[in-house]
């Protein structure tokens, strides 16, 4: 069995994952925040963690 062979289901998961994990730097980005770069670090960094994650995500919506 191919550990790789990933059904349509498992693609979506993934990404929607990730979108989920990266929206606060996504939300900047749109944005144009000045700090966008700073927000995308601090998820990268701390996003792992719920504080990190709501921190950058706060952050992100602020002006």
């Amino acid at each position: 069995m191919n550990m790789y062979n990933l059904s349509s289901l498992d693609i979506v998961l993934i990404v929607l994952i990730f979108s989920l994990y990266f929206l606060p730097f996504l939300i900047a980005a749109l944005r144009q925040h000045k700090n966008t770069l700073a927000i995308f670090l601090l998820n990268i960094a701390l996003g792992w963690t719920f504080l990190g994650w709501i921190t950058a995500l706060i952050w992100s919506v602020t002006k």
